[in-house]
């Protein structure tokens, strides 16, 4: 392989994709030279040498209501894309995840003859079931994060291969709590709460508040209470303005805003109020007790429950087939309630325990060497 072109939206897709790239620049040396990686990406992506004509940022947006609004940019990057990858002809483009985005760029540059890999199966086991003869005729292969994925691909006729999940690998099976909070200056011993409201400008914009109003309710309630909350790039000042309605002008002492350092955050907590998303496996990997919260226009979500399989909507609840953590979307995202499912973990150290040891179970079945066995599913569908 000489030249690849990937598309990866917003920073769960970024760190993902730079994952795969180990494997990919290992098994391709020559992939190393500048102009051989192509497309849209993030910062992951760019400390492996790779070359963004977009950066995924551009990508981050949820909801119906919200794609809406951004439609016709979207549409625009992507035709662009297209064209010039028509043009180019790279050896195989890799859509990681953005399905909605992902799948139609597929569908087109397949249909030219350039090979097409997705990594991340998007989730027809929990909605929108349709979907599969999208991806049929959209890929040559799909690469699968969950085991049962490859199992269900090929009752349709669909290539896959599981290649774990990458953040198995990333994330240490016993996180070193002592150390995370000595890096983020925290005291060793105080009960700290980690407040993560999402890195989609749309996911700030509905639950930064709620979170941060719940934090007032549980401060209020217990003095001791220390608070972390990672902002995603480019989402500081939002939640800065967020912290200014709930709390006004007054410092808090024990709010602390941290730039990025998520993986930190959920080191260094006992617990996290957190949206619905990646972040949520993150912080089962990490072993934490969490809260589940999610929110978007009241359209979107009326579209989404209509097409909605499966009783659950995080994660750490999906893979484990049972509401293991609490999940209150929408209307019962309301401050008071969150701030009293945050509160109870930190009251039933037997109910963590337990947590905990599913968790580790959990983190075992997806630890596999991701980036070779991606390399690997890959060179099977070049070309001799």
């Amino acid at each position: 392989m000489k030249t690849l072109a990937m598309v990866a939206g917003e920073a769960s897709g970024d760190l993902l994709a730079g994952l795969l790239l180990d494997g990919v620049q290992a098994r391709w040396p020559q992939m190393r030279a500048p102009g051989n990686m192509v497309g849209i990406g993030g910062p992951q992506m760019l400390r492996r040498g790779f070359q963004a004509w977009w950066p995924s940022e551009r990508l981050a947006v949820s909801g119906y209501v919200e794609v809406l609004r951004r439609y016709r940019e979207l549409v625009g990057i992507r035709d662009q894309l297209r064209q010039r990858l028509l043009r180019e002809r790279p050896d195989v483009f890799i859509g990681v995840d953005a399905p909605d985005f992902n799948l139609d760029l597929e569908r087109g540059l397949r249909e030219a003859g350039i090979k097409t890999v997705h990594f991340v199966c998007p989730s027809i086991w929990a909605w929108r079931p349709e979907r599969v003869h999208k991806i049929k005729a959209s890929v040559d292969h799909v690469l699968c994060i969950f085991p049962f994925e490859v199992e269900l691909l090929s009752q349709h006729g669909i290539a896959a291969t599981y290649v774990g999940h990458p953040l198995a690998n990333v994330i240490p099976r016993t996180p070193d709590r002592v150390a995370a909070r000595a890096a983020l200056g925290l005291p060793p011993d105080a009960p700290v709460v980690a407040v993560l409201p999402g890195s989609r400008a749309s996911e700030v914009k509905h639950l930064a508040e709620r979170f941060l109003r719940a934090a007032a309710l549980m401060g209020r309630a217990r003095p001791e209470l220390h608070f972390i909350v990672p902002a995603a790039p480019g989402r500081r000042a939002a939640i800065e303005q967020a912290v200014r309605r709930v709390f006004g002008a007054s410092a808090q002492p024990n709010l602390h805003i941290l730039d990025g350092q998520s993986h930190q955050a959920l080191t260094a907590c006992d617990v996290t109020l957190i949206a619905s998303g990646t972040a949520t496996l993150e912080a089962a990997l990490f072993k934490r007790p969490m809260v589940i919260a999610y929110a978007v226009h009241w359209l979107t979500a009326s579209i989404m429950r209509g097409k909605k399989l499966q009783p659950w909507i995080g994660l750490p609840n999906i893979l484990c087939r049972d509401f293991v953590v609490p999940e209150l979307l929408q209307d019962e995202a309301r401050p008071e309630k969150l701030a009293a499912a945050t509160l109870a973990w930190l009251d039933d150290p037997a109910r963590v325990a337990a947590l905990q040891t599913r968790f580790d179970a959990l983190h075992a079945e997806l630890q596999r060497d991701t980036p070779t066995l991606a390399a690997d599913a890959i060179a099977q569908i070049l070309p001799a």
